[in-house]
């Protein structure tokens, strides 16, 4: 690769979808892709939620269009990869971002609806959507996934006991599906955001002894949506096209001990 392209990415003629993309991560990351060339399809649970998202995209020279999807769904996900596939007939980019974190508190006191909709949302959902994405990836002649996990899966983070068990099976998804199809052209890939102000991480963020730990951090602050965005671009580039199975901590250095 000529040493002088490195820092373009074009994304140009691809199609990427993103769910749980009306705000925070999700949005920031679409964005990202949209300013790189590529028609953004994004998904929530209700198209009010993201043609907002869309519209200013949209109005800023971008390419975007909505799905209403419930990412613990499975008739939904079936459905909004038909959708795709009529529509586009091909699907270039995933990045499954949708997450929900019902409880937070001790570990022993979580309800078992909770637990059913945290691994529901976080991780069957995820799995399933790589599951119907990739033939249409392998179809078009390859792809890229980025799963968007969090360092709660390498940390003991008291609270959160479920959630971090979802994120590290979101992690080893990640593995499987890297080693199972790429040969067929499909790189699959995680970031591992650190704590992100976001309305999603709210009471995480909030809490008195989190931002305590923060200003210790070698990056003494909290992540901002956009610190995740140059990293999945470059998953999903053809820079990267020698990476997949990896997982990608931004964490301002929370993991270093």
């Amino acid at each position: 690769m000529n040493p002088f392209e490195m820092n373009r990415i074009d994304l140009g003629g691809r199609v990427a979808l993103v769910n749980g993309a009306s705000r925070g991560i999700g949005e920031a990351i679409a964005r990202g892709l949209a300013g790189c060339g590529a028609h953004v399809v994004l998904s929530s649970r209700s198209v009010d939620g993201v043609e907002p998202v869309a519209e200013s995209i949209r109005s800023e020279g971008g390419a975007a269009s909505v799905r209403a999807c419930h990412a613990g769904r499975l008739e939904e996900i079936d459905a909004l990869i038909e959708s795709i596939d009529q529509e586009f007939g091909r699907l270039d980019i995933l990045i499954n971002n949708a997450a929900t974190n019902p409880y937070y508190g001790p570990a022993g006191d979580l309800p078992p609806d909770a637990f059913d909709k945290t691994v529901a949302v976080n991780l069957k959902g995820p799995y399933f959507m790589m599951s119907r994405a990739v033939p249409l990836m392998i179809r078009g002649g390859g792809g890229s996934i980025v799963n968007v996990a969090s360092i709660a899966a390498l940390l003991s983070m008291a609270g959160q006991a479920v959630y971090a068990m979802t994120k590290a099976g979101l992690v080893s998804l990640t593995r499987s599906f890297a080693r199972e199809y790429g040969q067929s052209g499909v790189r699959v890939n995680a970031i591992l955001p650190g704590v992100v102000e976001t309305r999603f991480a709210s009471a995480l963020v909030e809490d008195p002894g989190v931002q305590k730990w923060i200003r210790r951090l070698p990056v003494p602050r909290a992540g901002q949506p956009d610190d995740m965005v140059a990293g999945v671009l470059f998953l999903v580039s053809d820079h990267a096209s020698f990476t997949t199975g990896t997982s990608l901590v931004m964490d301002g250095g929370a993991t270093l001990g």
